[in-house]
């Protein structure tokens, strides 16, 4: 094949053979021949056995992201077509697709590259130079693919503008694939009504890893007083408003978030009974315990507070912080639903970190449930990087004995 041959010095690889699709740059022993940054190499163990075949870049620190074990696998356009197949059945099985995440990088095997589907859009956020040259290839299969079951793509947008593809040698992009469309996108997810923002929102302009969390928060609502903090666009808060809670009460740090919120709670007729204020959570939570204000139900969903393993401790500081904080807004008997979605605060330092927080504050934490991300972000074993997503419901239990 002409291709490039990458072998292994010995003992590493170890990620690789346990099932990962990741290969550092200090588990690389040799390179034999020529290749341009973004091409297909062929990976050899350090005894020469044929490990697979995956796309290379000296620029990052994740040097080969391998797309096949098969050695005789062509990586062209048939085989990027099947990739994307499987990733939409495996979704029609297991979640509501009217608004999912239908390829989830690793965990679809087509490392590098995310697509959500909102409605009848597509949103592109490529992370790897290898994946992006695929990119106009990935995104025609998956609507040839939707064509099939008879929906069609209105249009495409991309929103590759995350500072990692810097560390890939790469420029931040975003735009649209295609024709031009109206990026206000109206989806219902749990019987609620949004509108994404996909050209300015975050990320890919709502988080789908959320869906049947905020589902499962709907029948701890009825008749409470809750507090949503983090709100974004009001996900949690107006699924709050939908299950009947008394009053509802969105918080997050972002003016054009709430604005936002504002909308889609005004889209639910909800306005009355779902508000927004903008604030820094951290400076409000303390002036609302100083207040007196007790909740029925309080909801922490911060963003990561730790996006590499070197600002671990001072995340375990802030997620403390905002726990014991929520914990005692909650009246007693009142529920906590709280979360991580640092990939780096796993799910035994998170797990730990309530604990403290809890002992702290005098409070008995009951387990309602624990809860991942959506099974449209699927949780590939031994590709870590997949899993960051943890969700508890408690009830708050308030130690009189202290």
């Amino acid at each position: 094949m002409g291709e490039a041959i990458v072998t292994l010095k010995k003992g590493e690889g170890r990620s690789l053979k346990a099932g990962g699709l990741w290969i550092y740059d200090n588990e690389i022993d040799t390179i034999m021949g020529t290749f341009h940054n973004g091409d297909i190499v062929t990976v050899h163990d350090f005894d020469g056995y044929m490990m697979g075949r995956g796309f290379i870049n000296q620029h990052s620190k994740i040097r080969i992201r391998m797309m096949t074990r098969d050695k005789n696998q062509q990586i062209d356009r048939a085989f990027l077509k099947k990739r994307v197949r499987d990733a939409w059945e495996y979704r029609k099985k297991t979640v509501d697709t009217s608004s999912c995440r239908i390829v989830f990088g690793e965990a679809d095997f087509l490392p590098g590259i995310v697509i959500d589907k909102f409605s009848d859009v597509l949103v592109v956020e490529s992370l790897a130079l290898g994946i992006d040259r695929m990119k106009m290839e990935i995104v025609e299969s998956l609507r040839e693919v939707l064509a099939e079951d008879g929906l069609s793509v209105r249009g495409v947008y991309e929103r590759s503008d995350a500072k990692v593809r810097l560390q890939e040698g790469m420029e931040r992009l975003k735009g649209f694939i295609g024709d031009a469309f109206d990026t206000n996108v109206e989806i219902v997810e749990n019987g609620v009504r949004y509108l994404v923002d996909v050209r300015d929102g975050q990320k890919t302009g709502f988080f789908l890893d959320q869906k049947y969390n905020r589902l499962a928060i709907q029948k701890l609502c009825k008749n409470a007083r809750v507090l949503d903090c983090f709100t974004h666009t009001g996900s949690f808060a107006l699924n709050a408003g939908v299950a009947g809670a008394a009053s509802v009460l969105g918080v997050d740090a972002s003016e054009l978030a709430v604005e936002q919120a504002s909308k889609n709670a005004v889209l639910n007729h909800l306005q009355d009974v779902v508000k927004f204020q903008c604030a820094d959570v951290f400076s409000l939570l303390p002036q609302l315990e100083e207040a007196g204000e007790q909740y029925d139900v309080v909801i922490l969903d911060p963003p990561a507070f730790t996006k590499s393993r070197n600002s671990v401790k001072n995340a375990i500081k802030g997620y403390r912080e905002i726990n014991m904080r929520g914990m005692k807004l909650v009246k007693d008997g009142g529920f906590l639903a709280t979360c991580s979605c640092s990939h780096f605060m796993d799910y035994a330092l998170f797990t730990q970190t309530i604990a403290q927080a809890a002992k702290s504050v005098h409070c008995r934490l009951r387990q309602v449930e624990f809860r991942t991300q959506s099974a449209d972000h699927p949780i590939l074993w031994d590709a870590n990087e997949s899993y960051y997503l943890k969700f508890y419901i408690f009830q708050v239990c308030k130690d009189v004995t202290k």
